[in-house]
């Protein structure tokens, strides 16, 4: 396997800045590559081949200095490490013609500017996903950063693997689909050639095990007694009120305002899909709108499950919410005496169902 070393050469000009190259050795043959990194002799620790700090007030260039160092390391070691795993005779040429093809845009970097654009735009559950996607495909990649030009169909082969191994198949999936628009997108941007990595491995969606209950459930959950836990019974309360709501979801519940209610209906935007519905407030929902009412007094939400007015508190609000709100509706299963788990979105497919 090809090595790689980070090398300082001093300047033949007293006084002036020497200069970072890279040492690549690969059967008893040698490249260099010069940088265009210049360091004075003392910003340099050449038995740790890293940049240091000779006084205060460096720290922030030397950081800068070192994190391409870095990116440029992680790049040779992903270029020698894809041949290795294709197991194809390759040479030092082969090696610097790859490094110097691709640009400093990568994979890591362009999902992480993807995220901040989600966020910046109030689209924090999509930034959420491509959050995990990053966390998964880095974990693949133990944390090497790639140019686009590596994203290829052997890559995603392998990632497709070994994420089976662990992870359900639709999981999968979705990752693969969220690297997939990535990719497209930087194809649209002009970063790299069109290529179909993806076109080869599974980007659907199976089908999962039945989640709607009978309407009989739904009635034995609405007159069970839960004076007892109040906990318990505000997520029955929702389970019912989403059922009722036309399988409203549950994050649609947790942001709904007051000023959403109005003429005997209730009309809100669709968070997932900015789609606005229209839904007639039926006597059981009116009942466990009042019920909260005073709960809700100062607040401009209709049920007592946050109180941020921030949209990114809000959003990690909504998410502790909907955790517990699925932790208490397993309880509730349990109090049934029900074989199969309650869930969010038990109540959107029942209403589905019975439709």
């Amino acid at each position: 396997m090809a090595k790689v070393k980070v090398k300082f050469r001093n300047s033949t000009v007293e006084g002036k800045a020497g200069v970072i190259y890279y040492q690549l050795c690969h059967k008893c043959q040698s490249r260099q590559i010069t940088t265009g990194i210049r360091l004075f002799p003392e910003q340099w620790d050449a038995l740790r081949e890293r940049a240091v700090v000779p006084f205060a007030g460096l720290d922030g260039e030397i950081a800068v200095v070192q994190r391409q160092i870095d990116g440029d390391l992680c790049l040779f070691r992903a270029i020698i490490g894809d041949f290795e795993a294709r197991r194809v005779e390759y040479g030092l040429p082969d090696v610097v013609g790859r490094f110097r093809s691709f640009g400093r845009v990568t994979v890591f970097a362009f999902i992480e500017k993807q995220i901040a654009c989600l966020r910046a735009g109030g689209r924090l559950g999509t930034a959420r996903n491509y959050r995990r996607t990053l966390n998964s495909f880095a974990g693949f990649l133990n944390g090497a950063d790639i140019p686009f030009s590596l994203l290829d169909e052997q890559l995603v082969s392998r990632y497709d693997d070994l994420r089976r191994s662990r992870i359900v198949r639709n999981t999968v999936s979705f990752y693969r689909r969220v690297l997939r628009a990535v990719f497209n997108k930087a194809v649209r941007e002009g970063i790299v050639s069109q290529s179909s990595p993806f076109r080869n491995v599974y980007t659907g969606v199976d089908r999962t095990r039945k989640r709607a209950v009978g309407e009989e459930t739904v009635i034995r959950l609405r007159r069970l007694n839960l004076e007892h836990s109040p906990s318990l019974a505000l997520a029955r309360d929702i389970f019912i009120f989403s059922y009722c709501a036309r399988g409203m979801a549950f994050v649609d519940i947790a942001f709904l305002r007051k000023q959403d209610i109005a003429g005997g209906a209730i009309c809100y935007v669709r968070r997932k899909t900015g789609q606005r519905l229209t839904i007639r407030i039926e006597p059981c929902m009116g009942d466990i709108i009042e019920r909260y009412a005073p709960v809700t007094r100062t607040s401009d939400y209709v049920f007592p499950l946050l109180n941020a007015e921030d949209p990114v508190r809000g959003f990690s609000q909504y998410q502790t919410a909907l955790g517990y709100y699925n932790r208490r509706l397993k309880r509730l299963a349990e109090l049934l005496g029900l074989e199969m788990p309650l869930s969010s979105y038990t109540s959107r497919h029942t209403w589905a169902t019975t439709a």
